[in-house]
């Protein structure tokens, strides 16, 4: 039961922050206007396997980023809150990634940098999985945060693979309008753990 219940806080999570159908408008704007099916797939591909080094190499060297900085767990939960705040903000407002021209023959280069890291898995991610890993007792529960992220790859892979369609059928307002709540549920998340950073850095220091 808790493995379950810490599963589907660890995917909402993620979901949340990821945003792979706000993450899928802002890739389209990157790319040419005449990428083809199999380009977009291609790109879908790199970006995903991107995204999921990333995140076994934070999963992993999480912890030794922690001790070299001689950084609490509580610690990081504040300064995270307040990232992911910020990156709330910006999806409530509107995206703020600049827009850059496309080339074709470009495209494919973009598929790791800028798409897969910075704008898929952004300081947000970072600081999460780190806090999630902190927070983790057993093996269980890095078994559940991994099956969690691998799960949410997969759907941005199938999202931005078929960004083509879903532009087509939600338009770009209904792409904001996703963005949006994603936004306020990140917003959410943020506050938890930044009551529980601030609450649990009190009663070490009382």
């Amino acid at each position: 039961m808790d493995f379950i219940q810490n599963f589907l806080q660890h995917s909402i999570t993620f979901f949340a922050i990821m945003d792979p159908i706000g993450v899928s408008a802002i890739a389209l704007s990157l790319l040419s206007e005449n990428i083809t099916k199999t380009q977009i797939s291609t790109i879908a591909k790199k970006s995903s396997l991107t995204i999921v080094i990333a995140f076994f190499v934070v999963l992993i060297t999480g912890d030794l980023v922690l001790k070299i900085f001689s950084i609490s767990e509580n610690s990081l939960k504040v300064m995270g809150g307040i990232i992911l705040i910020m990156t709330a903000i910006t999806m409530v407002n509107g995206s703020s990634k600049e827009k850059t021209p496309s080339d074709s023959k470009m495209d494919e280069e973009k598929a790791i940098i800028p798409i897969g890291i910075p704008i898929a898995f952004g300081t947000g991610l970072f600081t999460t999985i780190i806090i999630f890993k902190s927070q983790a007792e057993n093996f269980t529960d890095i078994i559940s945060i991994a099956l969690a992220f691998s799960i949410n790859a997969l759907i941005f892979y199938f999202v931005l693979k078929n960004s083509i369609y879903i532009k087509k059928y939600l338009g770009a307002m209904g792409q904001s309008i996703i963005t949006k709540l994603m936004g306020l549920v990140v917003g959410a998340i943020a506050i938890q753990f930044i009551v529980s950073g601030v609450v649990h850095l009190a009663k070490s220091y009382l």
